[in-house]
Order: C-alpha cells, then sequence, then structure tokens
C-alpha cells in the first residue's frame, strides 16, 4: 500500500498519505487548512534487493550520517 507525497494549492503545505485504494485518493484533503486543492507530487523510492554488495544498501556512505547509512535523509543534505 502506498505512501504518496501531496501538496496543498491553497497553504502551500506538503504533507505523506497512506492510501489504501486508488480511489481514496479522490479524497484526500490537506492536513493544515483542509483544503481539497491538492496535488500529488512526483518522488522516488528506494528498492533493496536484500542481497550483499552493490547497491543492496549494505555499505555505508562516508558522506551519510548515522541515521540513514546512506546518505540521504535530510540530515545528511
Amino acid at each position: 500500500m502506498p505512501v504518496y507525497d501531496y501538496k496543498c494549492r491553497k497553504c502551500g503545505k506538503v504533507f505523506e498519505k497512506f492510501l489504501r485504494s486508488v480511489s481514496a485518493a479522490a479524497t484526500v484533503k490537506c492536513e493544515k487548512c483542509g483544503s481539497s486543492q491538492v496535488v500529488k507530487l512526483v518522488t522516488c523510492c528506494a528498492v533493496s534487493s536484500g542481497g550483499k554488495g552493490e547497491g543492496s544498501g549494505s555499505a555505508k556512505s562516508s558522506s551519510s550520517c548515522s541515521t540513514c547509512s546512506g546518505g540521504t535523509c535530510s540530515t545528511c543534505h
């Protein structure tokens, strides 16, 4: 079940929404102002094969922090 990022056109708030079905997207409202004028943002996701070696997330980046180990969280940047 996917989590989507949305942005409110009225107040500018960016928020995440967990949707159980495609039809639930039609009822998304801003968490701050309650407006239904929201847009789904384009985001990326991380995929891990669970194996060892390159691309598995097992190697720590030298530029990463102690919480994400990949250099991809907001603390690292």
